[in-house]
């Protein structure tokens, strides 16, 4: 019965990292109150939503979005920038507009990269965190640290699994022994299947008053603008593929 000692230490290393993530998560459904919590706002902004939905790098490529089909920017699908309107409207295109070089023209993952970065995205950060609205930056990183443990976890099922065949099983059934190592593995996946789920009701960027705010803008305007759809959904909602090829150039 040696193969047990292997399958204690599957047990707990699945154990262990499934109530880690379930720690993170719990506190990310239940973030602590904040004194700015009630003064939310009854509807997001559109870079508001973009950053619950996907972070900065969303804020970062509806920026790019908006100046484009308002004519002051050109994009194209080898992935270049040329700036048609230097006049920014507001902070987050003041960076993608300071990210261009003399000539005018600049590479779109740069662009991003820029975006994304700027105190603007972190300013946006802070009020949606203040309102209740975000996930706290520890609490997020919380939830995909656990995710990569159990991820970890079920490797060592599997190699706990391979040790155990490899050892004298006295007398025990390969079947029973495969049986007993696939229950961790089956708690694994399920850790993974319900952290992992998509969409604006399932953003790790998001509370759950900031999802709700998410799904109400994604039913009432995200149908009929294609900036709030770009804002919730991401690039999946650009129609035309050569902008979408140049946005998610990287």
């Amino acid at each position: 019965m040696f193969w047990i000692l292997f399958l204690l230490l599957a047990w707990a290393g699945v154990l262990t990292s499934a109530a880690r993530l379930l720690r993170a998560a719990t506190e990310a459904a239940d973030p602590a109150p904040r004194p700015a919590a009630a003064r939310r706002p009854g509807k997001l902004n559109l870079y508001e939503a973009a950053y619950l939905a996907g972070g900065p790098e969303r804020v970062a490529v509806l920026t790019l979005l908006s100046m484009e089909r308002r004519h002051r920017l050109l994009l194209a699908r080898t992935g270049w920038a040329t700036v048609l309107d230097p006049v920014a409207r507001d902070a987050h295109e003041r960076a993608v507009l300071a990210a261009f070089g003399p000539d005018g023209q600049s590479p779109v993952s740069a662009l991003r990269e820029a975006a994304a970065a700027h105190s603007a995205v972190r300013a946006l950060a802070d009020r949606l965190d203040e309102a209740g609205l975000a996930v706290p930056c520890g609490v997020r990183e919380a939830v995909a640290d656990g995710v990569r443990s159990v991820r970890w976890a079920a490797v060592l099922v599997v190699a706990m699994a391979g040790a155990a065949l490899v050892v004298p099983a006295d007398g025990a059934d390969v079947s029973k022994v495969l049986y007993w190592f696939a229950l961790p593995v089956l708690l694994a996946v399920c850790c993974l299947a319900i952290a992992g789920p998509g969409g604006p009701a399932h953003s790790p960027w998001a509370s759950p008053a900031g999802r709700r705010l998410l799904v109400a803008l994604d039913s009432d305007r995200a149908p009929a603008d294609p900036l709030a759809a770009v804002a919730v959904r991401g690039l999946s909602a650009v129609p035309d593929p050569d902008l979408r090829a140049a946005l998610g150039r990287l």
